[in-house]
């Protein structure tokens, strides 16, 4: 069952079916520097059209600009060709914030560039997405001098880093960073990222629009079924809100609780017919968690074939509870305030 996060069974063996994959994308580069709502209306219509393109992505940059993406397969390139993986290349989302102008000049017209599919894949890659400039400011890191001697380093093994977090290491990392993935439903665009906005006060923020299929009661999966579909369609869209980073109070020193800020957004997530990547901190009880999931399925799976006698529960993997007791710390925070 999707989502089940190892919590039902050892997967042993995988059959996948493997399709030719043309040579490029062709990608398509649409600045919008006219505020939250145009760019919400662009990223609608590219994610909603009949013959919609390969890849859709929006790096949000701030309330009023963003650059929508579209991405298509090509056999050739037709234009220039951009090798965005080369070793001197900036990292790709420095690249995407170029076409908005050099701050000089504004730039709203349309820019398409080809970019080989193997590269394009892993555009994101060597940044980390932004969240590297945490650690290395983007004046080092797109350095072509720093990229010849030490650009080897970068970008860092994440599963290496998890390695050695120690539960004080962890519980910083939950408490002052950032690292979310929230799927909700494509009508909900402006007001999620004005409450991320308002809530983390990091940029960009990426939007993925994806589909989400009804697939019927008895095979849905843990992921609940859409509250809206797409007329005629047996799916309702959606997109991935990738807030990624520290959040600006922190980054100035300032007294910030970002367990809070994450509870407030998972009760828009909930609310809304969402819910977050399970790779990442969550902050629900368990009946927040049974709210916001559907686990009938998940549950009689689990009884079934006796996977309750020997893995843990998804929502004891999975949420944040398993670093330290974010409950206890709020009960403690509200305690030193009421004195």
């Amino acid at each position: 069952i999707p989502w089940s996060h190892g919590s039902l069974c050892l997967l042993l063996q995988l059959t996948l079916k493997i399709i030719p994959v043309k040579k490029y994308v062709k990608v398509e580069y649409q600045p919008v520097l006219s505020g939250l709502r145009d760019y919400c209306e662009v990223i609608r219509k590219v994610s909603l059209d009949k013959n919609p393109a390969d890849f859709v992505e929006a790096t949000v940059f701030s309330r009023s600009s963003a650059v929508i993406m579209t991405g298509t397969f090509a056999d050739t390139a037709d234009g220039k060709i951009n090798n965005v993986g080369l070793w001197f290349k900036p990292w790709f989302y420095t690249h995407v914030r170029d076409m908005l102008g050099d701050g000089l000049s504004k730039n709203t017209e349309k820019i398409v560039e080809y970019v080989p599919t193997y590269e394009y894949i892993f555009r994101h890659n060597r940044g980390i997405f932004w969240t590297l400039k945490d650690q290395l400011p983007e004046k080092y890191g797109n350095n072509v001098v720093f990229r010849y001697l030490l650009g080897w380093l970068c970008p860092p093994k994440v599963t290496f880093l998890k390695l050695p977090a120690t539960p004080a290491i962890r519980k910083e990392m939950m408490t002052q960073r950032v690292y979310q993935d929230i799927v909700l439903p494509l009508e909900t665009l402006e007001e999620a990222i004005s409450k991320a906005a308002d809530l983390f006060e990091i940029w960009p923020i990426l939007v993925y629009p994806s589909r989400i299929y009804d697939h019927g009661s008895e095979k849905q999966g843990q992921f609940r079924k859409p509250r809206n579909k797409v007329e005629g369609e047996d799916y309702g869209m959606f997109y991935d809100l990738g807030v990624y980073g520290i959040p600006k109070p922190i980054r100035e020193g300032k007294t910030y609780n970002s367990t809070l800020a994450m509870r407030e957004m998972e009760e828009l997530t909930r609310r809304t017919g969402g819910a977050p990547f399970l790779y990442a901190d969550t902050f629900m009880d368990r009946e927040e968690f049974s709210h916001m999931f559907d686990l009938g399925s998940y549950e009689r799976v689990r009884t079934k074939y006796e996977a309750d006698k020997h893995f843990p529960h998804l929502y004891d993997k999975t949420s944040g509870c398993q670093s330290f007791d974010w409950k206890k710390m709020l009960e403690e925070e509200s305690n030193k305030k009421d004195q």
